[in-house]
């Protein structure tokens, strides 16, 4: 059961931007008129509907930020009663009130179309077993991939996360043909059947990944794709949108967003105002049909880029490349800007360097100091010490020419730095402790 429909897919720009309008349009009329949050927020802007008349006025909205759910919660922002909500979510907060994200039943339909959508760009079907190896719960990830996957007439095998060797005999032994989980664990899921006598590749029928919730750099995925035998995707989304929304199609050229779904703005994080095409910046979207969270220029947070131009797969929806870091990730060393993906996409271009590393960040007297603590592959661990300054050499030197930044470097053995279920932790800034 496909879900491609080449009247929206394949619908000529000008008219896909028709749509968004008159989405656009019926959204903010909507707010306006009786959402008391956004009323405020737009008189306080200036702004009424009647001054949108062409796509491009969006800009004259006023942006939405995280904090200002939890600034209302638990549902002060909700637009729907609760007679009409079928479902919560809950992000988890590393400080404050968490957000919490309602769904109508036309929110959990459109989520599930397209997650549809997507993982129909990457050719999976009826006949493929999707393993759902990301949380399910509060957390999105899990029950998003789960009815996209069962809408396009595939079998779900909803494993959660934990039990590794648990997951990898069901994943042999029911022929699971495509998994769904962060980098991370699917790193994590190789080390472990290694570890087991299980040959992916060849033990097992795995063919595809879609992998996301944390940023992963396109050299991690030429190396796991090779290690492993399988094509991997990246998806995207966030608990404040609905959940993982949207996927790279088999092309692997950036995430198609749907344009009858969201509208995407890349924007300075420090201006608000939008970067020309091709640029790179914050990635800012709105929901043109959410029903019990309206999210208008949601700033996200995320640092990438768009791309315009018709896929190679024939979708005219617009392309956003692969997650380069984000505005609150963002280290400064010695007043450069440094990203944790410029870090792993150094790495990842030396050979003798494995999976996995972690940035340590401390102040000595006046001055920032940065550590990364890498892992050999187990090929390249020597006992012999000369080998193994000569290759903490070639690191240091490759981080310090893409970085701009001197960093020391720490070798240590493979399978010594902590693992993730969930998300991984790659950075620690003790500067703040």
């Amino acid at each position: 059961m496909k879900c491609w429909d080449p009247r929206i897919e394949e619908m000529p720009k000008e008219e896909l931007q028709q749509m968004q309008y008159r989405l656009l349009k019926s959204l903010v009329y909507r707010l306006y008129s009786f959402s008391p949050f956004y009323h405020d927020r737009m008189k306080e802007q200036n702004v009424h509907p009647d001054d949108i008349r062409t796509l491009p006025d969006v800009k004259k909205l006023p942006f939405m930020f995280k904090r200002d759910l939890r600034d209302n919660y638990p549902d002060k922002i909700f637009t729907a009663t609760k007679d009409d909500l079928v479902r919560y979510h809950v992000s988890s907060g590393t400080t404050g009130k968490p957000t919490v994200v309602g769904y109508t039943q036309n929110d959990l339909d459109n989520w599930t179309a397209s997650l549809a959508r997507a993982l129909t760009s990457l050719g999976l079907g009826r006949g493929d077993v999707i393993q759902v190896s990301y949380g399910y719960g509060l957390f999105t990830g899990g029950l998003g991939l789960h009815y996209g996957a069962e809408r396009i007439g595939a079998t779900v095998l909803p494993t959660s996360v934990g039990n590794t060797e648990r997951q990898i005999e069901l994943m042999q032994d029911l022929g699971a043909t495509a998994i769904a989980c962060t980098p991370s664990y699917l790193l994590h899921i190789g080390e472990v059947a290694e570890k087991m006598g299980v040959d992916i590749q060849k033990d097992t029928k795995l063919r595809t990944g879609i992998l996301g919730a944390e940023p992963w750099t396109e050299r991690m995925r030429i190396r796991m794709e090779k290690w492993l035998g399988i094509k991997a995707y990246d998806i995207y989304g966030t608990s404040e949108l609905s959940g993982p929304m949207f996927t790279e199609c088999t092309e692997q050229k950036g995430f198609h967003v749907w344009s009858d779904i969201a509208l995407v703005e890349i924007i300075d994080p420090k201006s608000g105002e939008q970067v020309d095409s091709g640029e790179k910046g914050e990635l800012t979207m709105t929901i043109l049909q959410k029903e019990a969270l309206p999210m208008i220029r949601f700033r996200i947070g995320d640092i990438t880029t768009v791309n315009e131009e018709v896929c190679a797969c024939g979708r005219t929806h617009p392309r956003v490349d692969r997650i380069q870091g984000r505005v609150d990730d963002m280290l400064i060393i010695r007043g450069i800007n440094v990203f944790p993906s410029q870090v792993e996409f150094a790495l990842m271009t030396i050979p003798e360097v494995g999976q996995h590393f972690q940035i340590v960040v401390d102040r000595k007297g006046a001055l920032d100091d940065m550590l990364v603590r890498v892992e050999l592959n187990k090929e390249s661990f020597s006992d012999k010490i000369t080998d193994l300054m000569l290759v903490r050499q070639k690191i240091e030197h490759k981080v310090r020419n893409s970085l701009n930044v001197n960093a020391t470097v720490e070798l240590v053995e493979p399978g010594s730095l902590p693992r993730y279920e969930g998300k991984s932790k790659r950075v620690v800034d003790r500067r703040s402790l």
